[in-house]
């Protein structure tokens, strides 16, 4: 039996809207992955640490509080800081359009706006993630 994509999700920052966070919780385990999610209100340290010790291939934030462009690369920094070059980052919630290209040149695989389809979620990370061995 092939191994499971291992994905992390996680609600950084202060806001505590965690609905959505869940319904993708719940469709990528539908979809056959495991999926940890660490809750609300975790720092970017926390975060990492834990996606560091469950061996992780991918990470999702979800992010409403407008603190993306610090919150992400922070948790870039700390990655390749702890060697975690082969995890991917991802992340979803409110994000300006405008500023997706900077994330994505900083290093985050995609971000998913309000009204994506979970199918659209799983979609890209089945076709950019492979199970560790």
């Amino acid at each position: 039996m092939s191994e499971k994509i291992r994905v992390l999700l996680a609600k950084p920052g202060l806001d505590g809207h965690d609905r959505g966070v869940k319904v993708i919780a719940r469709a990528l385990r539908d979809a056959g992955m495991e999926v940890i999610y660490t809750g609300l209100r975790q720092t970017p340290e926390l975060i990492v640490n834990a996606a560091l010790q469950e061996d992780v291939e991918i990470i999702g934030l979800s992010i409403l509080s407008g603190a993306h462009m610090t919150i992400f690369p922070r948790i870039l920094e700390l990655m390749k800081e702890k060697g975690m070059t082969d995890v991917t980052l991802f992340g979803g919630g409110i994000i300006p359009e405008d500023d997706i290209p900077r994330l994505k040149s900083a290093g985050v695989g995609e971000i998913f706006l309000p009204g994506t389809s979970t199918e659209d979620i799983i979609k890209y990370i089945n076709q950019n993630i492979k199970p560790r061995e």
